[in-house]
């Protein structure tokens, strides 16, 4: 009869230590009296990912963190835009024997030349005529006093502000057929490709013409490198009062 008791026992001793080990635990981790417990990890977190913390006690507890995925992990923008590097050959020249046409707007009180077939898009005192990457811009609002190349701060501070990465060349004063008027060179990057997202450096012109408490501004602009400096000349000469 003991000898059958005491198998009974060493049977149910042999029972409880395969139960705990299954279950991730030693009879000496749990029995063992002051001894902290193992701490479970789970399965589908990475062991490469646990690392101890060190508790004011000199105690150490695991500290796990997840990976980021890559819909979750943000970029970073820097604050400014960086200007592009200039294109070889850019593809910007407008032809020698292109045609002009005399635009005429009414409620700006102006007229210019501008070359025939461009696409034109008007929004309030503001036209546009583009090809391309080439573009020539008119808007007309009301201003106190002419710019001119001493107090231009104004006029360059807005630029760089509303532009991308602009940078001013030059500012000066010019004698054109509608008088005089101030003159303000400078690269810019474009505006990104609606479909493909790309840009181009691009070099401007703006002129500033003023009458009778009315500024418009005339923006000629071309990928950086384009030689369009004799149709420039020609349309910004033809810019006249109404």
């Amino acid at each position: 009869m003991n000898l059958r008791r005491s198998s009974l026992n060493l049977g149910l001793a042999l029972l409880a230590t395969l139960i705990l080990v299954g279950c991730g635990e030693s009879p000496a981790a749990t029995n063992t009296p002051g001894r902290p417990s193992p701490t479970r990890i789970a399965p589908s977190v990475p062991l490469a990912l646990v690392t101890a913390s060190r508790h004011a006690d000199g105690a150490t507890s695991p500290t796990i963190s997840v990976p980021a995925t890559s819909t979750a992990r943000e970029t970073a923008i820097g604050s400014s835009e960086q200007p592009l590097t200039p294109e070889q050959n850019p593809a910007g020249d407008i032809p020698d024997n292109q045609a002009f046409i005399t635009y005429t707007a009414s409620s700006g009180g102006y007229h210019l030349e501008v070359p025939e077939g461009w696409a034109r898009t008007e929004n309030g005192t503001a036209v546009d005529f583009n090809d391309k990457l080439n573009s020539v811009r008119v808007q007309v609002a009301a201003a106190a006093t002419a710019p001119t190349a001493t107090n231009a701060a104004t006029i360059t501070d807005a630029l760089t502000k509303a532009g991308r990465a602009v940078q001013v060349g030059s500012v000066k004063a010019v004698q054109t057929s509608a008088g005089p008027a101030l003159l303000v060179a400078y690269t810019v990057n474009s505006e990104p490709n609606a479909v493909t997202g790309k840009q181009v450096r691009l070099e401007a012109n703006n002129y500033y013409f003023f009458k009778n408490g009315k500024l418009a501004t005339l923006t000629l602009s071309a990928p950086l490198g384009a030689d369009n400096v004799d149709q420039w000349q020609r349309i910004s000469q033809s810019f006249g009062w109404q």
